[in-house]
């Protein structure tokens, strides 16, 4: 099963961006931006809202509830 950790490496991805440009544009330690990415730290409700607008996707795109964007 396809966790959002996945949805946002594909996000990430998608628009040509390393993890490094990631926690550069959000500012935070690039091993943090990783973690979450990996899934090995959940993700807070306050930055998924800012990873989502930073897409242009909703909330339930990234947590995947929905593949509408």
């Amino acid at each position: 099963m396809r966790k959002y950790f996945n949805r946002l490496r594909d996000l990430r991805e998608d628009s040509d961006k390393t993890q490094m440009d990631m926690a550069v544009e959000f500012e935070m330690q690039p091993t943090q931006y990783r973690r979450y990415e990996n899934g090995e730290s959940d993700l807070p409700l306050e930055l998924a809202k800012k990873f989502a607008d930073y897409y242009g996707v909703s909330i339930d795109y990234i947590a995947m509830r929905t593949d509408k964007k």
